[in-house]
C-alpha cells in the first residue's frame, strides 16, 4: 500500500474513534433516548414514543414543580420510569375530590384527561426525594405506590425535552 494510501487510511481511522468517542460520551453524560412503556403518561405522551432525555440538566439545577423526569424504578434500578415532578423536598402532598393538593393549594393541570380517583396523604416529601405521578393518574405506578415512593434524586436520570418519534408527533416541552 501506499504510503498516501496509509495516511489516508489513518486519518479516517482517527476521524472515526473521535467521532466515536464524542457520540459516547454525549449519550452518557449529556443526552439519551428513552422509549415510553406503557399508557401512564397519556394524554401528554402515548405508549411507543420515543424521547431526549437531557441527562445534564439536573447537575446544573434541581428538579422543579411540572418537570417530566425519567428515573430508575426503586423496586427494581434495571428498568427506568416517566412521570411529572409534583413535590419537591419539603412540599406536603395531598389528593382528594379529584385533585391534587401541593401545601393546600389545588394543582392547575390542564395536562390531565380526567380528575384524580382516590384519596391520598397528606404526606410530606422528604429531603433529597421527589413526589412525581404519571399525568394519567388512574393509570399510573407512581409516587402513591409502595414500590416507587418518594424517588430519591440519585435515581433521576434525566428530564424529558422531546418527543421526536414517530416524527408526527414531534413536540419540545416547555421548560420554567
Amino acid at each position: 500500500m501506499s504510503e498516501r494510501k496509509t495516511n489516508e487510511l489513518w486519518e479516517w481511522t482517527k476521524a472515526l474513534g473521535l467521532a466515536l468517542i464524542l457520540a459516547l460520551g454525549i449519550h452518557q453524560f449529556v443526552f439519551a433516548q428513552f422509549l415510553v412503556d406503557g399508557e401512564s403518561m397519556m394524554p401528554t405522551m402515548q405508549n411507543r414514543e420515543r424521547l431526549i432525555v437531557n441527562k445534564l440538566v439536573y447537575h446544573l439545577h434541581k428538579p422543579e414543580h411540572g418537570d417530566i423526569v425519567v428515573f430508575q424504578y426503586p423496586a427494581d434500578p434495571s428498568k427506568d420510569f416517566i412521570k411529572r415532578v409534583i413535590g419537591l423536598p419539603g412540599d406536603v402532598i395531598e389528593i382528594r375530590e379529584g385533585k391534587v393538593y401541593r401545601n393546600g393549594e389545588a394543582l392547575q393541570e390542564p395536562y390531565l384527561g380526567e380528575p384524580t380517583n382516590g384519596v391520598f396523604g397528606p404526606v410530606k416529601v422528604p429531603d433529597g426525594t421527589l413526589f412525581v405521578m404519571g399525568d394519567n393518574r388512574n393509570n399510573s405506578k407512581d409516587s402513591r405506590d409502595r414500590s416507587v415512593g418518594f424517588v430519591p434524586l440519585n435515581l433521576v436520570v434525566g428530564r424529558a425535552d422531546l418527543v421526536f418519534w414517530p416524527p408526527e408527533k414531534f413536540k419540545l416541552f416547555p421548560f420554567k
